[in-house]
């Protein structure tokens, strides 16, 4: 549809005229981001184009809060050319500059362009049309900003039946089971050799309670020296999944079979997935000091002040406590909650009221998404 404004034509979509929307789903380089965003694309239904970009090193520096392509290497990344997108799917900081440099562009020739972001900008909030986010990132609660409890997945209960179908008769220890699911260093959170022994020890007198076996399976953060430790920690025959790229994955298998689930504390992701199965979940915190995610029952790490890990939690410390609230990430926020509302208890615990019924917020999610374009 077309408006004739002055001397120049302004073009939006229109539902009526039965076309769907133009969408740009732009890839950043978290694959947690990614998966957030492919889950929104595929949940819209419509017709998308997926746009991959190579940074450079100075990005930071060039890019913040303006539209600008200077830190991405053109030649390398996937052209930025009309016809341009209705809307727009990003997330990341590295990717804001972009959308709205593609805003600009499109608007010198009068097309309007919708941004919608997942997570937490940098940017100026006012330049997103939708921001959706959850309680780590501390946003204000502004009209265009959307809360949800967890970040957005695709999980689905025909996806969990399938998975559960496709690995009920590969699973090799008796039943029932328990899931545990393993992440890793994150933030100012260290999931070292001690941290992953605790944790086996207290899956196991979890699992010898109910009389199951475990189901483990790391994930692409958990150090391998942390997963020798839990794997040699354990206490109940385990069937044991270590992560490595593009090897057949049981996760999902794992989630679909377990009768309740146990996920680190670190992975907000995990976390929700598991809720999302409407079954128990035991949550294990770790971590000591300001940012300890259960202050009540610290647990600091061992590794010396030079390990990598160290320092990079060191270092995510320092920005935390000096960083304006708005751009602080505080997972605890979601723990919290999360314990609060009866969908979860920390590990070691027993659960003392019936867990809420899992909330499409996907579903909820895109009903606000397609609003913007009038859908």
């Amino acid at each position: 549809m077309t408006e004739k404004l002055g001397n120049y034509t302004r073009s939006y979509f229109d539902p009526a005229l039965g076309k769907p929307p133009r969408v740009w789903f732009l890839c950043g380089h978290k694959l947690g981001d990614n998966r957030q965003l492919l889950a929104l694309a595929e949940a819209l239904g419509w017709p998308y184009s997926a746009k991959r970009f190579f940074y450079r090193p100075y990005e930071l520096l060039v890019g913040r809060w303006k539209a600008t392509l200077l830190g991405i290497d053109r030649r390398r990344s996937d052209p930025l050319t009309p016809p341009w997108p209705d809307l727009i799917l990003t997330a990341g900081r590295r990717n804001e500059p972009v959308a709205l440099w593609i805003r600009e562009q499109a608007a010198k020739i009068g097309h309007l362009v919708r941004i919608v972001h997942i997570g937490r900008p940098w940017a100026k909030l006012s330049h997103f049309d939708l921001i959706v986010t959850t309680p780590q990132y501390c946003l204000p609660p502004w009209p265009n900003v959307r809360y949800n409890t967890f970040p957005l997945h695709d999980l689905t209960q025909t996806k969990l039946e399938q998975a559960a179908q496709a690995w009920r008769e590969r699973i090799h220890v008796p039943a029932p089971w328990l899931a545990l699911l393993v992440g890793g260093s994150s933030g100012p959170y260290v999931f070292d050799r001690r941290a992953a022994i605790i944790l086996a020890r207290q899956a196991s007198a979890l699992a010898q309670k109910r009389s199951a076996s475990l189901l483990v399976t790391t994930s692409a953060r958990t150090a391998p020296e942390a997963a020798k430790a839990l794997v040699s920690a354990l206490e109940v025959p385990a069937e044991v999944h270590l992560w490595q790229p593009d090897k057949d994955n049981p996760y999902l298998g794992y989630l679909a079979l377990a009768e309740e689930i146990i996920v680190t504390g670190d992975s907000m992701s995990m976390l929700a997935e598991a809720c999302f199965t409407g079954k128990p979940v035991h949550i294990f915190p770790f971590g000591a000091g300001r940012w300890a995610m259960r202050p009540e029952a610290p647990l600091a790490s061992q590794v010396p002040f030079w390990h990598r890990d160290r320092l990079r939690a060191l270092r995510s410390a320092l920005a935390l406590t000096l960083a304006p609230r708005r751009l602080k990430r505080d997972v605890r926020c979601i723990l919290w909650a999360t314990i609060e509302s009866g969908r979860a208890v920390w590990l070691g615990e027993e659960f003392r009221k019936p867990a809420p019924a899992p909330t499409d917020e996907l579903a909820q999610t895109v009903t606000c998404v397609k609003a913007l374009l009038g859908s």
